[in-house]
Formats: C-alpha cells, sequence, structure tokens
C-alpha cells in the first residue's frame, strides 16, 4: 500500500471551509509551497489561516496571496511578514494549465487545505473553482437544514 496515497498521513494545519461554500471546485491539485523557517515553526503550533486567500499569476508563476502566517514568537529578528505572497511550487506544465483555465473560462484558483504530508514537508492543496451565484448558495443551506432535521426527527423515532 502506497503511504502517499493514504489520506490519514498527514496533519492538516488550516482548512478553508468557506471554500466550498462559496465555490464548485472543477479540479483539485496539491502544491508545494515556499515558507521561511518561522513560518514553518509557526504552522507546526497549528497556526495560520488561508480563509481569505486565492492564488494570482505573476511571470508565469502561481503565488498564494492574502494568506495568514503569524510571526513565531520565539524568533526575534529573523521573524517573516505574516501576510506575504508565497510561492506555489507546480510543474511549468500545471501552472500552464491552470493559468489557461483562470484566463479563458473566468475560473479561479482557491486553496482548500495546508497540511504537512508524512514525510514533514508543508503542502496546500488547491482548487480550480467557479464562484457560486446567491441561489445556489441558498440551495445548499437549505438542504443543509432540512437533512440537520431530518436526523433530528429520526433521532427522536
Amino acid at each position: 500500500m502506497n503511504k502517499d496515497k493514504d489520506e490519514g498521513n498527514y496533519h492538516v494545519v488550516a482548512n478553508n471551509r468557506k471554500a466550498s461554500f462559496n465555490y464548485f471546485f472543477i479540479e483539485t491539485l496539491e502544491a508545494g509551497i515556499v515558507l521561511e523557517s518561522s513560518e514553518v515553526k509557526s504552522l507546526r503550533e497549528g497556526k495560520g489561516n488561508i480563509s481569505e486567500s486565492y492564488a494570482v499569476d505573476s511571470a508565469g508563476e502561481l503565488f498564494l496571496q492574502n494568506s495568514y502566517i503569524p510571526e513565531y514568537k520565539q524568533s526575534s529578528y529573523n521573524n517573516h511578514n505574516p501576510r506575504r505572497l508565497r510561492k506555489l511550487l507546480l510543474k511549468k506544465k500545471e501552472i500552464n494549465k491552470l493559468l489557461g483555465k483562470i484566463n479563458q473560462d473566468g475560473l479561479t484558483v482557491v486553496p482548500i487545505k495546508m497540511y504537512f504530508n508524512h514525510k514533514g514537508i508543508a503542502k496546500v492543496q488547491i482548487a480550480v473553482a467557479k464562484g457560486k451565484k446567491s441561489h445556489d448558495k441558498r440551495n445548499v443551506k437549505k438542504t443543509r437544514d432540512w437533512d440537520r432535521e431530518k436526523s433530528r426527527i429520526f433521532r427522536k423515532n
């Protein structure tokens, strides 16, 4: 059994739960991320937020913008900027494919979760996504409320 494919072999640091509510996911990818040492230490403590972040194109490379990794308290002068751009590590073919979808179809790239894999390397799961309209969000809320109500009824009976 391949350990890389096993779902239980990573430690999730940050989840973007708003993304599944605001977007339809078309395709998901795993990307590496360039981090400084104080950022890695801060993430290992379980701190970090990717709920408002997205990927942007800059000279043929993808960068994660608006992600928040707080400063590491024990690091003095080597601390990082909490909201800096962080480069996403993907193969050139994958980047070109993503950029084509973004530019042509009006899609966006959003991070779903940030985690450390079983080897201790920081990874980001990103998704090519299309924004939901307000009526789609209302339908999601309606079905979620109905499922919750249904489970309450079954529990009582």
